[in-house]
């Protein structure tokens, strides 16, 4: 059974509606939580995680990005750069001015960029299976190709959005334990009402984050290179068996970061669906270092 999702709050930001879900108590040290692209949503990815690190004392806010979730609808090019923008703009509306970042996947790239764009606003940082560290990506130019064919992301949502049957079968073989995943049927669910969601506001499959950063022969978005200028603490957790994001590209992120690199067994991408006990327990292991929950906020 899935643990109660917090205190519902929608805001209104420049550019549209904004969902949060606030947990813990109000002075903690404050952890924002970025979920991923495609279906992904706050309530689905951060389901465990979220009230764990509440009850552990962290002031937690967890955030649809805009098209996901109950933060919808929004017009205009939902890139990186108006992704690491968005971020500043939510913690000032929430008058934070400090936070530890946890970010996975998409929401881990965009965590990395607004890191390093706002040291003096990001305390530490935590991200799993991060985007954005190659400088290519397996079938670059196919994918690339297959992106801008016109129409064929819009049409997939549909794809989806009609058939809910073959949501749960593509789960099964997506997440290592299968149908025995922790909370399989809502996972299932949550996923299924996305995509419903992203085919009646007329989205794509995919977020332009993901589209803008491809480029024909090399990746747009490529910040490894950047990472030595980082100075927060970090922590850097993987899968051991993603198959999006490969190790040795998380481990040379954190060597050049000085931060830390944790693998996590029989877990993929989405590893906060495998095993939310393992990443809890080492997400509080490294907050209880570097912002622990007796200090309060900054």
């Amino acid at each position: 059974m899935t643990p109660d999702f917090g205190d519902v709050d929608d805001l209104a930001l420049g550019g549209g509606p904004v969902r949060v879900y606030r947990f813990g108590p109000p002075t903690g040290p404050v952890v924002v939580l970025l979920h991923g692209a495609g279906l992904d949503t706050a309530r689905g990815v951060w389901r465990r995680v979220a009230p764990a690190l509440g009850q552990a004392g962290y002031r937690v806010i967890a955030v649809d990005w805009p098209r996901h979730g109950g933060s919808r609808p929004w017009d205009g090019v939902l890139d990186d750069a108006f992704c690491r923008l968005f971020v500043e703009e939510l913690l000032d509306q929430l008058e934070v001015d400090r936070c530890v970042l946890m970010g996975l996947s998409l929401g881990g790239g965009v965590a990395i960029g607004f890191a390093l764009d706002f040291p003096e606003r990001v305390r530490a940082l935590v991200v799993l299976g991060p985007g954005g560290l190659e400088e290519r990506r397996p079938w670059q130019f196919v994918t690339w190709a297959f992106l801008r064919v016109p129409g064929l992301l819009r049409w997939m949502t549909t794809w989806y959005a009609r058939r809910p049957g073959r949501v749960r079968r593509q789960m099964e073989g997506y997440l290592v334990a299968g149908a025995a995943t922790p909370d399989f049927d809502e996972i299932v669910r949550d996923i299924a009402a996305e995509a419903a969601q992203k085919d009646a506001h007329g989205e794509r499959i995919l977020d332009d984050w993901q589209i803008h950063a491809y480029g024909p022969f090399r990746m747009r978005l490529h910040l490894l290179p950047w990472l030595d200028a980082l100075r927060c603490p970090s922590l850097w957790v993987r899968g051991e068996r993603d198959q999006l994001v490969r190790g040795r590209d998380v481990e040379a992120a954190a060597e050049a970061s000085g931060g830390r690199f944790v693998s996590i067994p029989d877990a993929g991408h989405i590893v906060t669906y495998d095993q939310p006990d393992a990443v809890i327990a080492e997400t509080l292991r490294f907050l209880d270092e570097v912002a622990p929950a007796n200090t309060g906020s900054d």
